[in-house]
């Protein structure tokens, strides 16, 4: 595996700092965030200095019941190509659910969920892998996820789950360690017990991110500085085995220039000093740690390490485990979750009550959060209003067409109710929404002039 060093995660608001900070061997991009064809300047600047810059997609929910969409693949490895990556990262979380295999309509989380650590949900997992590696022109390295709720009935630990992805696919491992801490404080899950049972050999690179508690619950924010339990995670990984790489991410809330600076070379710092306490351990006791009896991982890359599985290509009964498909279970499963979450439908069974309300509060705020900056426009307009109006249109609205839909319908939504109360706010709201919910701008083409009135007419009613 290329060694990689230490890394920075690359947005467009930190961009110029980026470019000069000091010590930076290469830079990881949200891939949907970027587009091959016109890549920002930022990132060319970067390639030519020789910095290496790995897309990390966010979309393509490998861990969802259906198999991977054709099209996101090949964005990814459209990607994957322009920015001259030597791999790709995604994610072991679904982001979307319902829809044919459920005879259900589709639901959008906009957001990552855990999978159930199941053989159901592994083996159909395992084949999305699959279909993954074979659409990418580079390797795959998948993350695990940070959770605020466990699932009922689960079958590994997340340890085993993952050492047994890897082994049955060849994949690459994106380890977070904050996503760990997240598990610890979330689900009462141990870090070095993960630690014991991943197959550190497999790892491509490791995640380093800031949070916060509230309320005995963590929230894994990327817009806080990186506290001491995260560091002392990183440690102890790399104690066991020096990573290839170690990335800082930030999403929001960004500090000065100097304390990101700063942050990083704690990053670097924690590192260095547990590869130097772990230099005199004998070679065998290393090995015992990293690898179980009888079993072996395979190398990167698409298509490696692919054994017999028998039937385990997620489309069989999954062993004789009932007469439906393992995709149709977990299907099945993640809907009735997903729906729960985002449209306010029963929860299911088993699931605790308290945890999946904070997820769903949780949910409904990172979607107000990312439609106020997609049409910046909307909370101007409504002033503090927009902090409720968004919650209470959300609670039973389920996303189903992307954010800048969702805005659409949330204007449409307000104004059919006669809101905001303010009659010149009304009147901007609904200048916006026809603005922008016609096929072209209105003052380009009589057909939509006809439209907007047709828009009014409606609205009148």
């Amino acid at each position: 595996m290329e060694r990689l060093g230490t890394g920075i995660g690359w947005r467009p608001e930190i961009a110029d700092a980026v470019e000069r900070m000091p010590g930076i061997d290469w830079v990881e991009t949200v891939a949907e965030n970027v587009c091959p064809g016109h890549l920002p300047e930022s990132l060319v600047r970067l390639r030519e200095r020789g910095v290496t810059v790995v897309p990390h997609g966010v979309s393509l929910g490998l861990g969802g019941a259906d198999r991977p969409d054709e099209a996101r693949l090949a964005a990814l490895a459209e990607c994957a190509g322009a920015l001259g990556s030597p791999l790709v990262t995604e994610h072991i979380a679904f982001v979307r659910a319902g829809g044919p295999l459920t005879a259900s309509r589709a639901l959008e989380a906009g957001h990552l969920l855990p999978v159930p650590r199941t053989r159901d949900a592994l083996d159909v997992l395992c084949e999305n892998v699959r279909i993954a590696q074979d659409a990418l022109p580079v390797p795959l390295a998948v993350e695990n996820i940070a959770a605020l709720i466990s699932w009922p009935g689960e079958e590994m630990t997340e340890g085993q789950f993952l050492y047994d992805l890897a082994d049955r696919t060849g994949v690459r491992l994106l380890i977070d360690v904050a996503n760990l801490h997240t598990n610890h404080v979330n689900r009462g899950e141990d870090p070095a017990k993960a630690l014991d049972e991943l197959p550190v050999e497999a790892i491509a690179y490791v995640h380093v991110a800031g949070g916060f508690e509230r309320d005995g619950v963590w929230h894994d924010s990327h817009a806080h500085p990186v506290p001491q339990p995260v560091l002392d995670i990183l440690a102890d990984l790399a104690s066991r085995a020096a990573p290839p790489g170690v990335l800082l991410e930030r999403d929001e809330n960004f500090p000065e220039p100097g304390e990101l600076e700063r942050e990083l070379s704690v990053v670097r710092q924690t590192v260095e000093k547990a590869r130097a306490g772990s230099a005199g351990r004998a070679g065998a006791d290393e090995s015992a740690r990293h690898t179980g009896p009888g079993k072996s991982v395979a190398g990167p890359g698409p298509g490696s390490g692919r054994g017999d599985d028998g039937d385990r290509d997620g489309d069989g009964d999954g062993g004789g485990r009932g007469g439906a498909s393992a995709r149709e279970r977990l299907a099945l499963t993640q809907a009735a979750l997903l729906s729960c979450l985002v449209a306010g439908t029963p929860v299911p069974e088993g699931f605790d009550r308290v945890r999946l309300g904070v997820q769903a509060r949780a949910l409904a705020a990172k979607r107000a959060g990312v439609v106020a900056k997609v049409a910046p426009e909307l909370p101007v307009i409504l002033g503090e209003a927009y902090r409720q109006a968004f919650p209470d249109y959300a609670q039973s609205r389920p996303m189903t067409g992307g954010y800048r839909r969702d805005a659409l319908d949330f204007a449409e939504h307000l104004l059919r109710a006669g809101l905001p109360e303010d009659a010149g706010a009304r009147r901007r709201l609904h200048d916006w929404w026809l603005e922008r919910s016609g096929p072209t701008p209105p003052s380009r083409h009589p057909a939509a002039r006809l439209a907007r009135a047709a828009r009014r007419a409606l609205l009148r009613h």
